[in-house]
């Protein structure tokens, strides 16, 4: 019979193990240029040993002596607060001595700026205050009354400009506005805020589910989900939809119609069986079809109102919501720039305004005094560490970035020197196999950036595309194929608007070979309708 004991057993076996510094390449080689500034500034604030800027000043021996003591206390004060929030100051570093030279280990860059004095003297730090030009005194009379006391005697704290700036409402923000101006009982009020919580950015009431697809979302399920009774449910939507914009609240696209048609109707501007009212409620379908003439014939219309009806219909705002909910213009900054020298084109790093990280010499030589008790020290070697470690991958994520743009432009030469439609397939794995690099390393240095290149700005992923049989047994551009059939489609006949198989035979007469099948893929990922969707009838 066996019996349970501790027992020891040795094993040797491989693993990898993503170190933090691996952790840390990794996530700022994803960081476009904007994102990257924004990570090196929560790196300044929140490591004392990281400082920002290259200038050079010289200092006296009693100034560096003076500012290391006062450093020394702040760094203890540092240690404590650290401490306090849970923050572990215990190091891997052993007990100094004249041999430790862990945080010594730094680029050449660094070692140029050992002999770079870290304090200014106190008229070198003065700088243009925006806030001196703003008498803030002359507001008194509105902030004070006569038994405060007098300014000079009170700590003014100056605010921040952010403060002054104005954030445009919602639509949440707009309809939950109307709604406080409303008389209701307050449990319809709730119901009210259930509707407006499930209202998408276009303002139909839809749901997501759990793949981030909308979905939609029955009263009885808005009412299971808050608590209310269905009445209550009913009785909100039906207020919620009286709001402007005209449409919100609608659980489709009849719906939505509907609801801005009934608005002009009780503005006296279309009649309650009018013949917009007929098609939106009875002919959506053929409506989008463009079958005018079958919608007259429906209805026994003449086909002149039917196109008059159809003309205000196409008024009608099918997505009331983004009215209040505009998407704001992304600000795009190119990470490289793509020019030519002579004639070979040259990969630039985007390094304006940029910061330029150096280490604290303050702290260097707060260690080489040996000023610091044990804990202090090891809180700043630790410091030292990851600070070089950040630099060190800084570097690191510039260099992948230069080699995969010079990898990029040795196959678009053509792309670059006459215009898009020379641009040449390419995968992201032949770019690493030519780097030296794992493919997902290719797909993160290209991630979210741009490139600034003679025919304009592109992202480096749009240089990557499949490739299409093309003239002579040649590879053609996905991307062109692409732009060819939109082409085509933008240029065909309304009234005999061109099918699938001829625009596969179009491109076959221009030696590229495409089947029909892909043409209509091709087609639906740019979002052009149907052959019958596009043919005008009227």
């Amino acid at each position: 019979m066996g019996f349970l004991e501790p027992r020891l057993s040795l094993k040797v076996q491989q693993k990898q193990i993503l170190t933090p510094g691996l952790v840390q390449m990794v996530s700022l080689l994803t960081l476009n240029k904007l994102e990257l500034i924004d990570q090196i500034q929560q790196e300044l604030v929140q490591n004392p040993v990281l400082e920002e800027g290259t200038e050079i000043v010289e200092i006296s021996q009693e100034t560096a002596e003076r500012d290391i003591e006062a450093e020394a206390a702040k760094a203890a004060d540092t240690l404590q607060v650290s401490e306090s929030a849970g923050v572990s100051v215990e190091s891997e570093f052993p007990e100094p001595d004249d041999g430790d030279a862990q945080y010594s280990v730094v680029s050449d860059r660094e070692v140029v700026l050992e002999h770079t004095a870290d304090t200014v003297p106190v008229e070198a730090e003065i700088r243009d205050d925006p806030y001196d030009d703003i008498d803030f005194r002359s507001f008194d009379d509105y902030l004070n009354d006569s038994s405060s006391r007098p300014r000079e005697t009170e700590n003014f704290e100056k605010p921040s400009f952010e403060n002054f700036l104005a954030k445009p409402p919602s639509l949440t923000d707009h309809l939950s506005w109307l709604l406080g101006l409303a008389a209701m009982e307050p449990p319809v009020r709730l119901a009210c805020h259930s509707i407006i919580g499930n209202l998408n950015e276009d303002g139909y009431l839809l749901a997501a589910d759990e793949n981030g697809k909308e979905v939609s979302i029955t009263l009885e399920e808005i009412a299971e989900s808050g608590g209310h009774s269905l009445e209550d449910v009913e009785k909100a939507l039906a207020i919620v939809q009286r709001f402007d914009p005209p449409g919100v609240g609608a659980r489709d696209l009849r719906e939505c119609l509907l609801i801005q048609l009934r608005v002009l109707d009780d503005e006296g501007n279309i009649e309650e069986d009018s013949i917009a009212v007929d098609i939106v409620r009875d002919h959506l379908d053929k409506l989008k079809n463009k079958q005018h003439r079958e919608i007259a014939k429906a209805i026994g219309k003449p086909l002149e109102e039917v196109m008059a009806a159809v003309e205000l219909i196409k008024a009608l705002d099918p997505r009331p919501g983004q009215k209040h909910n505009k998407n704001e213009p992304r600000h795009i900054e190119p990470d490289v720039f793509i020019v030519k020298v002579g004639d070979q084109y040259t990969v630039v790093n985007n390094e304006d305004e940029m910061p330029q990280l150096r280490l604290s010499t303050t702290y260097r030589q707060m260690l080489e005094k040996d000023v610091l008790n044990k804990e202090v020290k090891n809180y700043v070697k630790d410091k030292f560490k990851s600070a070089v470690q950040l630099m060190k991958n800084i570097e690191q994520r510039k260099h992948i970035i230069v080699k995969v743009c010079e990898a990029i432009v040795r196959r678009q030469i053509d792309f670059l020197d006459r215009g898009i439609d020379q641009l040449r397939p390419m995968m992201i794995k032949d770019v690493a196999e030519e780097v030296g690099v794992h493919p997902s390393t290719v797909s993160r240095a290209v991630a979210n950036k741009y490139a600034h290149t003679a025919q304009g700005i592109f992202e480096l992923r749009y240089f990557f595309s499949e490739a299409v049989n093309g003239p002579m047994g040649n590879e053609t551009s996905l991307l062109i194929v692409k732009r060819k059939v939109r082409k085509f489609i933008d240029e065909e006949d309304p009234k005999n608007p061109l099918t699938d198989d001829k625009i596969a035979q179009m491109l076959k007469d221009e030696g590229i070979s495409v089947t029909r099948r892909s043409i209509t893929k091709y087609r639906e990922d740019l979002k052009i309708p149907s052959t019958h969707q596009r043919r005008s009838r009227s």
